[in-house]
């Protein structure tokens, strides 16, 4: 019988990531069925998303508020969809707040359901996990410490590694990925990274390139560029550069090629969120920042229980790399920053060698184990 599995990625980063979990997945069922809501990335292995993806890429909970009755809308109906029709197992991937709702409804229905990246309960919102408990029944998860919390918590567990920590080199080669992106060689470069949210776009862009700016003054010869993860990216990145009043800022927009965009750096400014981990993964000096609407601010700060928000700095449990959240994250504080990883060799080498083993550390073939994983579940039932 050709097995049914229902999946759902809520943005570009776990599009990318439940990709590598379809490819193990392919060579365990090559036939599956596979639908629900997931990106390009998933596409490449046949999966059908039922509806567009970027009606769930929405960070901030007022942001999210604004957007909640076209949440709600696919959430109901892609629920109805699969009690319906229901599938051998559900997958959710990462996108907790629209997930669990409807992991929780199908498990209740007798659906395995299996949550891939577990939430960040080691850092905000502890008490998500009674909504764990109800919702999901494996956890995959991606980080090695994890496996201890949900274990205590009885909630059936597997840690599978980082899938970036495959497809990301162990030793990036700058120089190629230059002669990719058509830049100078010796150079030297900042890769800007405001996030892939539009909610981010709107909030990061005027003090990212604003840090750009005052760069720029102390050294003429830098160069910047800007991966956009689509249109929608480009266009709001756009709208936020004339806004600040910031066009005389000469940057150069990349579509896609995020990867080569970051090894080509000589130095990272980046939004927090996993492309802080990519960063990490190669090899490069960062430098983390964040800025979102006041009113979030306020109720995320104080929910949150540990000093880090970058994973780099998590997984190290140490401000490995600088932090500017909010109010701190103006275009001085993260010039300043950035100008220090240019021109210190010692802590850029001392970062490089911290980053590998990081790297090491979240190396598994998560691909092969989260399908183990996932077909154990469905033979079960």
């Amino acid at each position: 019988m050709t097995p049914h599995i229902a999946m759902v990625a809520g943005e570009s980063s776990g599009d990318l990531l439940a990709s590598r979990m379809l490819s193990g997945l392919r060579e365990s069922v090559p036939d599956a069925r596979l639908h629900g809501i997931g990106g390009k990335h998933m596409a490449e292995y046949g999966f059908v998303s039922d509806f567009p993806m970027e009606t769930l890429s929405v960070r901030g909970l007022f942001e999210v508020l604004r957007h909640y009755r076209a949440i709600k809308s696919v959430q109901t109906q892609l629920t109805t969809q699969l009690l319906a029709d229901p599938p051998d197992v559900f997958v959710g991937v990462d996108a907790p707040d629209f997930n669990f709702t409807v992991e929780r409804r199908l498990k209740a229905a007798g659906i395995p359901t299996v949550h891939f990246i577990g939430p960040s309960i080691w850092a905000w919102r502890k008490e998500r996990i009674k909504k764990i408990i109800e919702s999901v029944s494996h956890m995959l998860v991606i980080f090695p410490f994890e496996a201890e919390i949900y274990q205590a918590a009885g909630v059936p567990v597997t840690y599978v590694g980082h899938p970036l920590a495959e497809v990301l080199p162990l030793q990036p080669d700058r120089l190629a990925a230059r002669q990719e992106l058509g830049l100078p060689l010796d150079a030297p470069v900042v890769t800007i990274m405001p996030g892939s949210r539009l909610s981010e776009i709107h909030y990061n862009t005027a003090a990212f390139v604003g840090a750009a700016k005052l760069l720029l003054q102390r050294d003429p010869t830098l160069r910047f560029i800007v991966p956009m993860a689509g249109n929608k990216q480009r266009d709001a990145y756009i709208q936020e550069v004339i806004k600040a009043k910031l066009t005389d800022v000469p940057v150069l927009l990349i579509d896609g090629r995020s990867h080569a965009a970051i090894t080509a750096a000589n130095t990272v400014l980046v939004a927090s969120g996993t492309a802080t981990l990519e960063v990490a993964l190669l090899k490069r000096p960062m430098v983390i920042a964040y800025k979102q609407m006041w009113a979030t601010w306020q109720l995320m700060r104080r929910m949150g229980y540990q000093p880090w928000i970058g994973l780099p700095n998590i997984l190290a449990r140490e401000f490995l790399v600088p932090e500017f959240l909010q109010d701190d994250a103006t275009p001085e504080a993260l010039a300043g920053a950035l100008w220090k990883q240019l021109h210190d060799d010692k802590l850029v080498a001392r970062l490089q060698q911290r980053f590998l083993e990081m790297h090491h550390s979240l190396l598994r073939d998560s691909a092969r184990e989260s399908a183990q994983a996932i077909m154990q579940l469905i033979h079960r039932n």
